[in-house]
């Protein structure tokens, strides 16, 4: 896996760094440069994480789509797998508030109203992403509307990157692959005591931690996740703050409390369900265990009379909201399983033509 980092500097008409990491193979970008259609993933993450969270998944995914050794499938199904699924590059955009991004922006977010962060405002992030293009001096430049894009988004990115398909001048996704999406189609009152019970949590995290090493087995102790999930939080979702004399969080825990009171988060990306479904495929996944959204939110959701239409909806076994975190390498086997049926469905339209408007 090869990774090439991006910085879109603030501007008159947007305050905010934006940071990206472009993942890619060099078979990748040889078949590339002969096949206009390869996909192009905007991957998204979920609160108080940051882009790099989805490596672990992202490396299982790439191991599946080339000839390396894995246990579960043979070589020559993972060779087929090379062949049938053609993706371009991977990019994870982070939320200005989260991860290396919300050291960059620590001046911006100083200011009084920098604490009022949304799903909406990291939904614009990624949109100006998109727009400016970026450019890497080791990268290639960049234009997204001649690419053939597919939206991935876990929690806070699975909102986000509905809520994108409404923000002109819109962008043309050829399908949406959301996992564990923090809404409600039956009002906001019904996920009250989840937001309460998330903003006691970020107000009782510990905040310092003396080394690197602490951190590694203190998460491992408490967090049920992936080790290599573990390890790349710790390096990527901490830094050094000599004044607390250790290793502190770089999305604070104000900054994570504001995502949690953001009231139109999850209500306003159902309504975007609503208005793209039948246009533009969405493939859903959902945790077995009901951890986070209630259960009763889920049925509401997916519920065939409420006129919301999914291309598939699947269920993670023995996981619950924190997919990513917790089952990396399972969320990889069902991320390709969902472009190989997808890209066996349909034909991708022609880059820059309009797939739908609300």
């Amino acid at each position: 896996m090869q990774t090439t980092s991006y910085i879109i500097p603030p501007s008159d008409d947007y305050p905010f760094y934006i940071t990206a990491n472009r993942y890619y193979t060099l078979q990748w970008e040889e078949r590339s440069q002969t096949d206009s259609s390869a996909l192009t993933l905007i991957i998204l993450h979920s609160t108080s994480f940051h882009k790099e969270i989805w490596e672990p998944t992202l490396t299982d995914f790439i191991r599946l789509t080339t000839k390396a050794e894995d246990t579960s499938i043979s070589e020559d199904q993972s060779y087929k797998r090379c062949r049938t699924v053609n993706v371009r590059d991977i990019w994870a955009i982070e939320c200005p508030n989260h991860g290396a991004s919300a050291q960059l922006n620590l001046r911006v977010k100083s200011e009084p109203d920098s604490g009022n962060f949304s799903c909406s405002k990291y939904a614009e992030a990624v949109h100006r992403f998109l727009s400016v293009p970026p450019h890497h001096p080791d990268g290639p430049k960049v234009d997204f509307r001649k690419r053939t894009l597919v939206g991935v988004g876990h929690s806070l990115g699975a909102n986000a990157i509905l809520l994108l398909q409404s923000i002109k001048p819109y962008f043309d996704f050829s399908f949406l692959v959301i996992v564990e999406p923090l809404v409600t189609a039956l009002g906001l009152e019904h996920l009250e005591p989840l937001r309460e019970r998330l903003i006691r949590r970020a107000q009782k995290r510990d905040l310092v931690w003396e080394s690197r090493e602490k951190a590694t087995l203190a998460l491992s102790r408490s967090a049920k996740w992936d080790p290599r999930v573990v390890d790349v939080f710790v390096q990527h979702g901490l830094y050094e703050e000599p004044k607390l004399n250790g290793y502190t969080l770089y999305c604070s825990p104000k900054q994570e409390i504001a995502m949690y009171e953001d009231i139109d988060g999850p209500t306003k990306p159902v309504e975007v369900i609503q208005n793209i479904c039948h246009r533009t495929p969405i493939h859903l996944l959902l945790g077995e265990y009901a951890d986070f959204v209630p259960a009763h939110l889920h049925q509401a959701l997916i519920d065939p009379s409420s006129g919301r239409h999914f291309a598939s909806v699947t269920t993670m076994k023995n996981s619950g909201h924190l997919i990513p975190q917790q089952k990396p390498t399972e969320l990889a086997k069902w991320l390709l399983d969902v472009l190989l049926k997808q890209t066996a469905q349909s034909t991708a339209p022609p880059a820059g033509s309009p797939r739908h408007r609300l």
